[in-house]
C-alpha cells in the first residue's frame, strides 16, 4: 500500500507480518517531555508562559504563536475547568453502536490560555452544558506512563 493509499475504516486496515523497519522514533518534543513527564511524575498540569503576550499555554509549547518569542517560564495551570464545547460520541470508529454514548470535551483550564481535549464522565447528559466546572481525574501513580491517558477523565466539580 503506497502513502496516497488512505485507510479511513479500521475494518480495511490490513496487518503487517513480520518486524516494522524503524528508522526514527517519535518524540513529543522539549516542551511535550516535560507537560507529559510532569503528569506522570506529579499528577499535574504545567504551561508555558510567554513574557511578552502573557498567555499560558497548554499544553505547553516552545515558542508563543503569536509573537514567536521563545517559552522558557515554566508555570503551574489548574487540574480544574470549564467545558468550553463537547460533543456526544455513539459509535466507535467502525460506526458500531457504543454500549454508552462517550462525552469528549474540549476544557480551558483555569489559569491558561488553553485547554485539552479529553473525556468527561459522572455526569448524566441531560445535565451537561457549556460553562460547566470540572476537574481532572487521574490514574494511580504507579500506573501512569507519561501520557494523555494518565488523565482518565474530566468530571464536575
Amino acid at each position: 500500500m503506497s502513502l496516497l493509499n488512505k485507510v479511513d475504516k479500521l475494518h480495511n486496515a490490513k496487518p503487517w507480518l513480520g518486524e516494522i523497519p524503524l528508522t526514527s522514533r517519535y518524540s513529543a518534543g522539549i516542551a511535550g517531555e516535560k507537560f507529559f513527564s510532569t503528569i506522570r511524575d506529579e499528577g499535574r498540569f504545567l504551561g508555558t508562559r510567554c513574557p511578552k503576550c502573557e498567555l499560558i499555554y497548554v499544553p505547553a509549547t516552545m515558542f508563543c504563536e503569536r509573537c514567536f518569542t521563545e517559552l522558557e517560564e515554566w508555570v503551574d495551570v489548574a487540574s480544574k475547568g470549564t467545558l468550553f464545547t463537547f460533543t456526544v460520541l455513539y459509535k466507535d470508529l467502525d460506526e458500531k453502536p457504543l454500549e454508552e454514548p462517550l462525552i469528549l470535551a474540549y476544557i480551558k483550564l483555569n489559569g491558561s490560555d488553553g485547554g485539552l481535549i479529553h473525556y468527561v464522565s459522572g455526569v448524566d447528559l441531560d445535565d451537561l452544558y457549556i460553562g460547566m466546572e470540572v476537574e481532572a481525574v487521574f490514574k494511580d501513580k504507579k500506573e501512569r506512563k507519561g501520557s494523555i491517558l494518565d488523565v482518565v477523565y474530566f468530571k464536575p466539580t
